[in-house]
């Protein structure tokens, strides 16, 4: 097979979809049958793998400061999106005999087969999760894709169903290929951690964490909201810390945030680098990640493979990721959620047992089964 994968979604600081791609691309060099594999950047073909820093690098912050801007402005936007796809074919003109995977929504007019990784519908079926000009610039991208893919592909068995339903799709073109958490995800001794805690004011063993975007879609006003019903002695023992980009339409979390932290039994660090949140993984107490609606849910599997017990939600796909390893409830039962958080941090009996079946979990994914199945994957859409 003759590949070529779109390495644009590779941004620094490094997002989810991101990290996907990369190691996306690290993996599929080891499998047989890939006889070349091409990157493909912005709008032209790049000779190695973005680096932080390097011209085909631009920062993701850049990039979505662009895209937003244009998105206010429909005109604006299809005179951009025409452009782009302009020059993005006419670097593709005559590469028919390449499959073209594009990992991040969105596909460039191509003249071979095609395939285009759908991470979650939300854009669709929860608008109201999203700043609108990301609605907009996602969904005509979307759009133009599904004109131009030859198979779809998803992260999780939930959403290929998913995906099938809302557009139409036989369902044998879409196939799910599993993600993974990454090799620097470990448990740490508190020897280990605590120098890289230190500097966050943090103790091992003496928070509970949640990590992600800062927006209504992760569903922590419920989270915080649950988080206050346990005795107050509990909550300042272990307070709960988050970490993540401030996202839109967050006042409200925010403003509940503060209140939470003037109170003594919460923090909230901001962007953590890349480099210590495995630290904070590895030295957390609990990890809490009950969102409203996950297309894969990434962090489930960071923290077990850390060593940490997980109270996650039951929507979406993140039963799919978590198994039985993890503490679940519905998203919208604060009562509940307080009861499994309280569990997680107090029961010793019951954390030993979710750490242990959490590592079984973890180790059930991998990239390179991740690659392996999107090779296969490109082996169906190349024989159609």
């Amino acid at each position: 097979m003759k590949i070529i994968l779109s390495v644009q979604p590779i941004r620094f600081p490094m997002t989810g979809i991101g990290r996907y791609t990369l190691e996306l691309a690290r993996h599929l060099a080891d499998i047989d049958d890939i006889e070349e594999l091409k990157f493909f950047g912005d709008e032209h073909f790049v000779d190695g793998l973005p680096t932080p820093g390097n011209s085909q690098s631009r920062p993701a912050s850049v990039i979505t400061r662009i895209k937003h801007c244009l998105a206010r402005n429909p005109v604006l936007l299809d005179i951009y999106r025409k452009r782009v796809h302009k020059r993005r074919g006419r670097a593709l003109s005559g590469k028919d005999d390449y499959l073209y995977h594009g990992p991040n929504f969105y596909l460039p007019p191509f003249p071979g087969r095609s395939v285009v990784t759908i991470h979650d519908l939300s854009v669709f079926t929860m608008p109201e999760h999203h700043p609108a000009e990301r609605v907009m610039f996602i969904r005509k991208e979307v759009e133009f894709a599904l004109k131009q893919a030859t198979m779809l592909i998803t992260d999780a068995e939930y959403t290929r169903h998913e995906v099938a339903e809302y557009f139409g799709w036989p369902i044998e073109k879409v196939r799910s290929a599993a993600l993974a958490g990454g090799a620097e995800f470990y448990p740490r001794d508190p020897a280990t951690t605590a120098p890289v805690l230190a500097r966050y004011d943090l103790t091992p063993g003496g928070y509970g964490l949640y990590t992600g975007t800062i927006e209504p879609r992760k569903n922590l006003v419920r989270l915080l909201d649950a988080y206050g019903r346990m005795p107050l002695a509990l909550r300042k023992r272990f307070p709960l810390v988050l970490a993540g980009y401030k996202g839109w339409n967050n006042e409200e979390t925010v403003a509940r945030i503060n209140k939470a932290e003037k109170e003594g039994w919460a923090r909230y660090l901001g962007f953590v680098p890349n480099d210590d949140l495995p630290i904070l993984f590895a030295g957390a107490r609990l990890f809490a990640f009950p969102s409203l609606y996950e297309g894969f849910g990434l962090p489930i599997l960071e923290a077990m493979a850390s060593g940490i017990p997980v109270v996650t939600s039951t929507s979406s796909t993140l039963p799919e990721v978590a198994g039985d390893a993890a503490a679940t409830c519905a998203p919208d039962d604060v009562e509940a959620l307080t009861g499994l958080l309280e569990r997680g941090l107090d029961d010793e009996a019951w954390r030993r047992q979710a750490i242990e079946k959490g590592f079984a979990q973890a180790a059930k994914f991998s990239w390179q089964r991740c690659a392996e199945e999107t090779a296969a994957i490109y082996r169906s859409a190349l024989a159609q």
